[in-house]
């Protein structure tokens, strides 16, 4: 239960800071669009990360030194794009949450998750290297259940607790907000990328 509790912990505390991924689960959350599919896409995809990392990815890493330098490369292009596309809906404008306000296919929103998730590096180091490392200090299988409990927790907390924030976002300034904070945070990790760090 200690190793499953420190797990929990460790994979909340690291999940919560806004990222591209949380940036991505918040915006559907207040339009109340593919909430459930998109919430469930990035918890079980944490998960296998999760797994994965107990199950000693290390090894894998060290075999194919090129996999760190493609993922890097590739995550910070997807990044780069995204947060233009942020930057662009700011700078346009007009956006307001409206109920009964049409959402973009399922499809493409969960392609869209998914390249969040899997593009992004950091959530790699955060879900395979750095659990995955701190997990062999404990029951292993344990301490990996109680992260992914973490991740389950966050993300429906974060996608259906966005509503709550719905009043505020009627407000077109504060779309506006968002979309400049979206962008910014994605082309902040795209930096830190290309830069290595």
């Amino acid at each position: 239960m200690q190793s499953a509790i420190a797990g929990f912990s460790l994979g909340f505390s690291l999940i919560l800071a806004i990222g591209a991924q949380n940036a991505f689960v918040l915006r559907l959350g207040l339009r109340r669009a593919h909430v459930l599919p998109i919430v469930l896409t990035c918890a079980l995809s944490d998960a296998i990360l999760i797994a994965v990392g107990v199950a000693g990815f290390g090894a894998l890493a060290t075999a194919l030194p090129w996999l760190e330098p493609v993922m890097r490369w590739g995550g910070a292009a997807f990044l780069l794009i995204y947060g233009a596309r942020a930057f662009h809906a700011a700078w346009r404008g007009g956006e307001a949450l409206r109920a009964g306000e049409a959402a973009g296919s399922l499809r493409s929103a969960i392609l869209t998750c998914l390249a969040l998730t899997w593009l992004n590096p950091h959530v790699y180091l955060d879900t395979v290297v750095l659990l995955g490392t701190i997990s062999a200090q404990y029951s292993a299988w344990p301490f990996g259940i109680g992260a992914a409990c973490a991740s389950f927790t966050f993300f429906f907390m974060l996608g259906f607790g966005a509503r709550l924030l719905a009043p505020f976002f009627a407000r077109p300034a504060a779309w506006r907000a968002l979309d400049l904070l979206v962008g910014a945070v994605m082309w902040g990790i795209a930096a830190k990328l290309l830069l290595g760090s």
